[in-house]
């Protein structure tokens, strides 16, 4: 059974190599690519670790299925019982913190799209009247497509130039669904506490992915990082609730100066060769050997099961 104790540690302790790989892998990867890298890292991290709760907790339920007493499990496991009753409810916990987070960030989109009823404009745009200088955008809710929400006095502090910037930075987090991805990290900081490191990362690389898509649709650089940092300096910072839950993707967001310096430099490529083959491999080892520990810990205590139930019928 020291075999399955290593199996359950090396299963749980992965995610926190992984969440330090993919960090450093996205670091290495333009904006569009490190964000898709990080979110299908918080995603497979929450999977292993559910994979093995699941394994720890379904080996009373494998004795019942091999008629073999749960008396004789004990005898060969002690542990048993107790392992299965503490998965079980980690899994409850992180159940309750799952639902309590999704009714959250829906409770957060819903109070988002009532403040931005008196909102007036056309198309995608919507400008609420205020002193504030804040824009943000605006993700679908209830066969409501998504809106840009953008504030009277953010309209008053950009020069027209600057405010095509700001839409076309908004719309690049409508069109690539950028709040999905911040979803799934976020939720995913609920199953196994590894995600979390992701979550400001990924915030970053959102900014990233819309700032690049706004200066390729401006179609210069350097007006693209001026606008950002006017209206960074101009806009109305918003705290993130207590929870720790994302903010509303917004152009103001982020650690501005790393960004406007990186609109300054050549749009970013993808890396070729060694580095991105090393930094992709090192993400996928480390992934797939969380989840070849969790198969391997669902066997192993089959294994045990079955070896109970052959000494109850010997």
């Amino acid at each position: 059974m020291t075999f399955v104790l290593v199996l359950v540690a090396l299963a749980l302790a992965f995610p926190w190599g992984a969440s330090l790989v993919a960090r450093r892998l996205a670091g290495a990867l333009p904006p569009r690519e490190a964000s898709w890298t990080l979110a299908v890292a918080a995603a497979l991290m929450a999977g292993g670790t559910i994979a093995v709760l699941i394994g720890l907790f379904h080996v009373p339920f494998l004795a019942s299925l091999e008629r073999v007493p749960f008396a004789r499990v004990l005898e060969v496991w002690p542990a048993a019982f107790p392992v299965a009753c503490a998965a079980g409810s980690v899994m409850f916990v992180q159940l309750v913190l799952l639902v309590r987070r999704w009714v959250q960030h829906r409770s957060l989109l819903k109070r988002a799209w009532q403040s931005a009823e008196e909102g007036t404009g056309d198309g995608d745009l919507l400008v609420v009247p205020g002193s504030d200088v804040d824009a943000y955008a605006l993700p679908d809710y209830r066969g409501r497509r998504g809106r840009i929400v953008v504030t009277s006095g953010m309209v008053r502090a950009l020069k027209a130039g600057e405010r095509e910037v700001l839409l076309a930075h908004e719309r690049a987090h409508l069109a690539g669904r950028h709040h999905l991805l911040s979803a799934v990290v976020d939720l995913s900081t609920t199953i196994h506490p590894a995600a979390r490191s992701l979550r400001e990362a990924l915030g970053f690389h959102l900014e990233r992915w819309a700032d690049e898509a706004a200066a390729a649709a401006i179609g210069n650089r350097r007006v693209t990082a001026a606008a950002i940092a006017r209206a960074a300096l101009a806009g109305t910072s918003r705290t993130p609730p207590a929870s720790g839950r994302y903010p509303l993707l917004s152009v103001t967001t982020g650690p501005v100066p790393q960004r406007v310096q990186a609109l300054l430099l050549p749009e970013p490529t993808t890396p070729r060769g060694g580095a991105r083959r090393a930094g992709a491999a090192g993400l996928a080892a480390t992934v797939a050997v969380s989840a070849l520990a969790a198969l391997a810990l669902a066997y192993g205590l089959h294994e045990y099961v079955e070896y109970a139930a052959i000494a109850v019928r010997s």
